[in-house]
């Protein structure tokens, strides 16, 4: 485990707090393991805490009556899971999960919810990052409506390495698929013409990104647009 994984400061919004919220905070955040794979909510279930990833990714499906499942958007260490919270839902029919292992802290719903009603400089940085977050699922719908699997696998990868701080996802094919709604045969067939292409280095469960100007060059205008809009509403990221 990385030792800045513990720093609340690691995640962007909890950095950009003033000293005022933060000093409120700072005695409430609790550090949580995120395992992959853990579920932090379920689709319909009231909302008990918010969580601010620090070194895991989560991912936000869709899931449908059937089982299949496809991601909407990824919240890392710009962000917080669970705005649904405080945009006075209560509950959302998404359901997040641990994509990337790794770590982050959790604010119980009622001290979220209490910030948030303050209506100070919380509710102003929440709000903008809400602005964010639902041009990436918009983005996302249309990228897997109109392009390629190859396209939105790149997208996907460099969405994934703005949150992490290597070049490494440990991820099985059967959860990449999950992710991107594609079936297994169509995420390997995507991921092996990367390799071909001296992009990324595949094995089990282990993406290396090589090359990550040839992944941007390959894929699609979907990631410059959730990126542009991500670094001019959030606050600039710190060096990790």
């Amino acid at each position: 485990m990385k030792s800045n994984d513990s720093n609340p400061r690691k995640n962007c919004l909890l950095s950009a707090l003033p000293d005022a919220e933060w000093q409120r905070w700072q005695p409430q955040l609790e550090l949580v393991d995120m395992p992959l794979g853990q579920v932090l909510y379920e689709s319909g279930n009231t909302l008990r805490y918010v969580y601010f990833p620090t070194t895991a990714i989560v991912s936000l499906l869709y899931v449908l009556e059937d089982g299949a499942s496809a991601e909407i958007a990824v919240v890392g260490n710009e962000g917080i899971v669970g705005i649904s919270l405080f945009m006075g839902g209560e509950s959302t029919p998404s359901r997040a999960v641990v994509q990337s292992a790794g770590r982050g802290f959790r604010l119980k719903a009622k001290a979220m919810k209490d910030e948030f009603d303050r209506a100070g400089p919380v509710l102003h940085l929440l709000l903008r990052y809400t602005q964010a977050l639902i041009t990436q699922m918009a983005q996302t719908a249309v990228c897997n409506r109109h392009h390629s699997l190859d396209q939105q696998l790149c997208r996907w990868l460099l969405l994934s390495l703005d949150r992490l701080q290597d070049n490494e996802l440990v991820m099985t094919q059967e959860l990449i698929a999950n992710m991107l709604g594609m079936r297994r045969e169509g995420v390997t067939e995507s991921a092996l013409k990367l390799q071909a292409a001296g992009l990324i280095r595949y094995a089990r469960g282990h993406i290396t990104v090589l090359d990550r100007k040839g992944l941007e060059e390959r894929t699609c205008e979907c990631y410059a647009v959730v990126k542009k809009e991500y670094d001019r509403l959030l606050p600039e990221k710190l060096a990790t």
